[in-house]
């Protein structure tokens, strides 16, 4: 999947901004405070139709606009596609392909999938569970429209019974059988998305693992764990099983709490070096070669599972890594041959010397 040209029309910061990318590598250079990871932003959008940094839709567009648009033109194996992701102020988003638009938000995710590699990777690391979890989901999204449609299912349902448990505490009323009304679309849609986290998260720790050595030359060693509360006890010839026992488990609990305290939820994703969280022991050079592995290791998989190359988006992170660890990086781009890059830099001439290592065709587009 190749990204022919862009267009930004009222999106944050640029009223109007019209490229024609390289195939192969895209520089965005210039001061601080540009919009160079802005225009890496709109990339993203085109992806997976939502801002990386976690903005809301209509704050990405430009102040005392009424909407921002995006338009595209993505080269497929055979054909070349026009997406156009448009979000007014006061409507919901549309996002159209060859002026169509898409039923479900949802079919959109897999079309053209993307690894973003920026400075605020290092919050997978020093944030709770729900970064991870959700990194983890839009990994296996990319890969999987089924799996985004079950997920979605989940957490509509556990939002009403959680609605439903606080509406009893509320009232001072309890009702077990209205409760259990939820206990089969839960379990159903929540074992599907725990058996593929599962099999996903067993595919990516090899490969973590294989780009880390690597990338640190490091005589430690990293894993990538998923943790659940349903593998203790999980029996794949009865898979609904061990959610529904939770459920019952954790009913009055829950009574109590008024919310759902057991399931896949509270699903989370450890790093470990060496058997110990990474957060607790590793370097902060450390830490960073363990996210730029697992980001690669992104990249791989979605590779092999899609037969379709990402696009990879590299924001600033020259000015956030040592000399060898960007050469590493730069090195297995290279032999991984991983398609179309962007990547942003403040400084003209080091983007220029790193090209120079790709040696691939590039565009560097002063910002």
């Amino acid at each position: 999947m190749i990204i022919n040209k862009l267009t930004l029309y009222n999106f944050k910061n640029h009223s109007e901004k019209k490229f024609e990318f390289s195939p192969q590598i895209n520089c965005f250079v210039g001061n601080n405070g540009v919009g160079k990871t802005n225009i890496l932003d709109a990339l993203h959008y085109l992806s997976v139709g939502k801002s990386f940094l976690g903005n809301t839709d209509t704050n990405n567009i430009k102040k005392d606009e009424d909407f921002f648009t995006l338009d595209a033109e993505i080269q497929n194996e055979d054909s070349e596609d026009t997406l156009k992701i448009s979000q007014p102020r006061e409507a919901k988003k549309i996002i159209k392909k060859n002026d169509k638009s898409y039923d479900r938000m949802a079919d959109h995710i897999g079309y053209l999938p993307s690894v973003m590699i920026s400075p605020y990777d290092s919050n997978l690391i020093s944030d709770s569970g729900e970064s991870r979890r959700k990194f983890l989901d839009s990994m296996i999204s990319q890969t999987d429209s089924g799996y985004l449609y079950d997920l979605i299912q989940y957490q509509k349902t556990i939002q009403q019974r959680n609605a439903l448990l606080k509406y009893f505490a509320k009232n001072r009323v309890w009702d077990k059988d209205s409760l259990e009304i939820y206990d089969d679309p839960i379990t159903k849609s929540g074992t599907k998305i725990f058996e593929k986290r599962r099999e996903f998260v067993a595919k990516l720790n090899p490969i973590v693992q294989n780009f880390y050595q690597i990338i640190s030359g490091g005589k430690e060693s990293v894993s990538v764990i998923y943790e659940s509360h349903l593998l203790e006890g999980f029996d794949s010839a009865q898979p609904d099983r061990k959610f529904r026992e939770l459920l019952v488990e954790s009913l009055e609990r829950d009574r109590m709490l008024t919310y759902t305290s057991k399931g896949i939820h509270k699903d989370d994703l450890l790093f470990e070096m060496d058997s110990v969280l990474i957060k607790k022991t590793g370097s902060q050079g450390q830490q960073k070669s363990f996210l730029i592995s697992l980001k690669l290791a992104q990249m791989s998989l979605i590779k092999e599972l899609t037969n379709k190359t990402p696009i990879l988006l590299l924001d600033d992170i020259f000015d956030k890594l040592d000399d060898t660890r960007v050469a590493q990086l730069i090195k297995l781009v290279n032999q991984e041959n991983f398609g179309q890059i962007f990547i942003t830099d403040t400084h003209r001439e080091r983007t220029e010397s790193v090209v120079k290592k790709i040696n691939e065709e590039s565009i560097i587009f002063e910002i």
